[in-house]
């Protein structure tokens, strides 16, 4: 056992941000109807983008092994944000889960240290 109590911190931590980002990639193809369904902005693209970042989202849940992978789901937040150009909700997606993605990386800090 570790300071932190767990057995495997790593491990717990992976999950932690695993289950972000899963969690987060659903949210997004749950928000292609409304998009459709509203049809401002620039649906298309939103709809395009809303289908590549969900695609990457579980792409890097599956990858959080990898140091890399860390990193990469803030940037995937950063690409959201931008992402509300076609679509306001975009962006609200991605201010929502970059929030969570910092209390993320403060609990893997925490547990890590």
């Amino acid at each position: 056992m570790t300071q932190s109590g767990l057995r495997n911190p790593e491990k717990a931590v992976r999950g932690l941000g695993a289950a972000a980002l899963s969690l987060e990639g659903l949210t997004l193809l749950l928000g292609i109807a409304p998009i459709r369904m509203l049809g401002t902005g620039h649906p298309n693209a939103a709809i395009i983008i809303l289908i590549v970042t969900a695609v990457a989202a579980f792409t890097l849940a599956g990858m959080m092994g990898r140091p890399w992978a860390w990193p990469a789901g803030g940037a995937l937040q950063v690409v959201l944000i931008v992402g509300g150009l076609a679509h306001w909700m975009i962006a609200a997606v991605g201010v929502v889960f970059g929030i969570a993605w910092l209390y993320v990386l403060h609990v893997r800090r925490q547990i890590l240290s």
